[in-house]
């Protein structure tokens, strides 16, 4: 499977892993090394030998016997003799365990801090990343003889397969004539007894055939994409661009295209371009909620206060979650009662409330970012919330 043609994780599994509950579920993220020299010296094998110690000592503190935890560790330490999973590594592995479904793990283009986790729940906030700041866009690979779709984000991207759905060149459009016309124009000659004359009447020509062959991409587009506000952005010359603008029917055409012939592109090279080119809209939507949040401040429309943040969380209050980068409040949410207490470190009989506010706010909907302590709207806390209502 080509990684760059689908999510790295896809959402479906997300879920599941969100849905899990068993009474020991282990949740462990580490880095990756990617260079020949940590790779040869096998620092990433002995970090995760590390964190597997860490989980056996947590399990003892559970009253779990050490045979025991010996063979419910054995399947992540047989990871540690998996000479592929080493030699080509991702920026961060995440391995996930439970008496259930045994071990699930995911190589993810994230540089995960080591971190370990044990409770009767996944730990899961390192993984948000993954689907917000990634932001879901169209590239459309445009040319007279080549054209192709792609759905794509930050860490995805998806052939749409649009020539099922409209003509995959300029001849398939306008029929076997164009090229008649097309080398008498080049040529200046009569060609097969087709009647066309002088430079002028053939450029006009030209361009009718093009815009009619564009309206009909614009239909096969029309028909495929299933979000209409995504932007859709176009990989081709500056003329096909112009011409594609006026063509347009999408409801988010996107002002900058990337320029010349994308044929000869690769997946990973086109993929990598188009996501520098939108990156900056898709901030936009994080600066305007930081501005909403000041701008709504001291009213009950924003909070700063963790046990008011993770309540609201809970029933589904919280529009936009603010989350410090690498800030963790651990606690126990009293679900009877809805109160919520606070420790200041984590403990054996506690959890991460960090975790439980932001997978809340993501599964109803909400949208998570994690932003550096200097760029927090209230920086003396650790989460910031806009509610709904």
């Amino acid at each position: 499977m080509n990684t760059s043609e689908k999510h790295p994780l896809p959402k479906k599994d997300f879920e599941i892993l969100a849905e899990s509950r068993d009474l020991y579920c282990v949740s462990i993220f580490l880095p990756m090394d990617k260079k020949g020299r940590e790779q040869n010296l096998h620092l990433a094998q002995a970090l995760l030998k590390q964190c597997i110690n860490e989980v056996k000592k947590t399990l003892s503190e559970h009253q779990m016997h050490m045979n025991e935890i010996d063979e419910y560790l054995k399947p992540a330490e047989q990871l540690l003799d998996k000479v592929e999973l080493w030699r080509n590594p991702s920026d961060g592995l995440a391995i996930f365990l439970d008496s259930e479904n045994g071990m699930r793990y995911y190589t993810l283009p994230i540089p995960f801090e080591a971190k370990t986790y044990v409770a009767n729940h996944f730990y899961l906030l390192p993984l948000l990343p993954l689907y917000h700041n990634d932001g879901l866009y169209y590239l459309l690979d445009l040319s007279q003889d080549y054209v192709k779709l792609y759905e794509a984000s930050h860490y995805s991207f998806k052939d749409m397969y649009l020539e099922d759905f409209a003509p995959g060149q300029l001849e398939d459009a306008v029929g076997f004539d164009y090229e008649q016309k097309n080398l008498q124009f080049r040529s200046g000659q009569a060609t097969h007894g087709a009647s066309f004359h002088g430079q002028g009447a053939g450029k006009e020509d030209e361009k009718d055939e093009l815009s009619r062959y564009l309206r009909m991409l614009d239909k096969g587009v029309k028909k495929i994409v299933s979000d209409s506000q995504a932007p859709l952005v176009l990989s081709c010359t500056d003329r096909l661009y112009a011409l594609y603008t006026e063509a347009n029917t999408h409801h988010n055409l996107f002002d900058k295209h990337l320029p010349g012939d994308p044929e000869y592109k690769k997946d990973d090279e086109r993929h990598r371009e188009s996501w520098v080119l939108v990156e900056e809209y898709f901030q936009h939507s994080q600066f305007d909620k930081i501005n909403e949040f000041n701008e709504q401040y001291h009213t009950k429309k924003t909070s700063y206060e963790l046990d008011v943040i993770v309540n609201a969380a809970l029933n589904g209050k919280i529009d936009t979650l603010f989350i410090e980068e690498g800030g963790n409040v651990f606690g126990i949410y009293d679900k009877k009662d809805n109160e919520v207490s606070i420790d200041e470190k984590h403990e054996i009989n506690n959890v991460s409330l960090t975790n439980l506010a932001a997978l809340q706010t993501f599964k109803q909907g909400g949208s998570v970012y994690f932003l550096p302590s200097e760029q927090m709207p209230v920086k003396e806390s650790s989460m910031n919330a806009v509610f709904r209502y």
